[in-house]
């Protein structure tokens, strides 16, 4: 069966880790019977450089004819990139927030896991690391602080920002449905985390997520505020399921998940619409200092990549092939910069791609 991707390059590090996502899929597709034809479009800033917005209408559009899209990285050096001189309309980012927004893409799926071959890397105390690390952030994508209105102007003489947080409690209730789905296909345990002691959006947040829990008898829900919940990620992560929350908190949370894991390099994410079509990314960023150099860890793009067989193509053996090889690989002790331990030997982006492929 033939299967259509978007591919976003991006920038930085996003064309080198891309190419050995495409790859993986290539030998995928071989072993299984399938086709996955590529198209590639531009965002961030590459797409900048090319037509002077962050992403153009005709981007989006060719996006929304695909079956999924697969992403790279978005950005550059905010302190030296000219992207930065933009207007915030124009920088990178906003071609993010804009596909996100036309693609309905409201639940954004973040995992954590520790493999056990990087216990080394983590950097937590071992006591705690040996208990395991497996947990998946749920996080509200087109709402709240990130999408509310915002205005800067000047009060007697004084500069003043604002910035407005809203979610409706439709937003919110998808969004938890989401998450009691999740759950029940996991320890049936969610986590929602909110500010409701200082926010009336976390109030409702709280709320609605009570309401919608009583449809789902079988899954057990904590509510914790976010301050606490940063808290306990370095303290005990393997208390955590299913983490469920807004969308700047799940911003800053699932960042500091993937850290605790050895490498931001390790992890991927899922952002789908309720259609279930869905945009691929690796959870960290462009890395600007690192790219064309041939070193980046890819393997959060490629498990992206099995994250989009899985939860959009329904190609679950698919799914499961990747995720095993990129398995052996570790157990092989293959590792690229970012996880190797002192003295072990490294191997570069193109390489990991070839060897875990070589492993489907």
């Amino acid at each position: 069966m033939k299967y259509n991707i978007t591919c976003i390059p991006g920038d930085g590090i996003g064309p080198e880790i891309v190419a050995e996502a495409k790859k993986v899929l290539e030998v995928t597709g071989r072993k299984f019977g399938h086709e996955f034809a590529f198209t590639d479009i531009l965002m961030g800033g590459a797409s900048i450089d090319v037509h002077g917005v962050p992403l153009t209408d005709e981007a989006i559009e060719t996006a929304k004819a695909a079956d999924a899209v697969l992403m790279g990285s978005i950005g550059g050096d905010t302190n030296t990139s000219p992207w930065y001189k933009l207007e915030p309309s124009k920088r990178p980012e906003a071609g993010l927030l804009k596909i996100r927004k036309a693609l309905g893409l409201f639940a954004n799926l973040r995992p954590a896991f520790l493999y056990d071959e990087l216990s080394s890397a983590c950097v937590l105390k071992k006591e705690i690391c040996d208990r395991g690390i497996d947990l998946i952030i749920v996080r509200e994508l087109t709402g709240g602080l990130y999408f509310g209105e915002r205005k800067t102007y000047e009060e007697n003489g004084i500069r003043t920002a604002v910035d407005t947080l809203k979610y409706d409690e439709s937003e919110i209730r998808r969004i938890a449905i989401r998450a009691f789905e999740i759950a029940g296909k996991r320890r049936k345990k969610i986590t929602s985390v909110d500010k409701a002691n200082v926010l009336d959006s976390s109030r409702l947040w709280r709320a609605v997520v009570n309401e919608v829990a009583k449809d789902y008898p079988d899954v057990t829900v904590e509510h914790m505020l976010v301050d606490n919940c940063a808290m306990q990620l370095v303290k005990d992560p393997s208390q955590f399921d299913v983490i469920l929350t807004e969308n700047m908190f799940g911003d800053i949370l699932s960042d500091e998940a993937s850290m605790i894991t050895g490498s931001i390099g390790m992890l991927s994410s899922a952002s789908l619409n309720e259609t279930g079509f869905g945009l691929y990314e690796p959870s960290h960023g462009s890395a600007p200092d690192i790219a064309g150099k041939n070193i980046a860890n890819p393997i959060a793009t490629i498990l992206s990549a099995a994250m989009m067989l899985r939860f959009s193509l329904n190609l679950q053996k698919e799914a499961d092939a990747i995720e095993a090889a990129v398995k052996t690989t570790l157990t092989e002790g293959v590792r690229t910069k970012d996880i190797a331990a002192a003295g072990e030997e490294t191997v570069s982006c193109s390489k990991m791609g070839d060897i875990i492929a070589s492993h489907i």
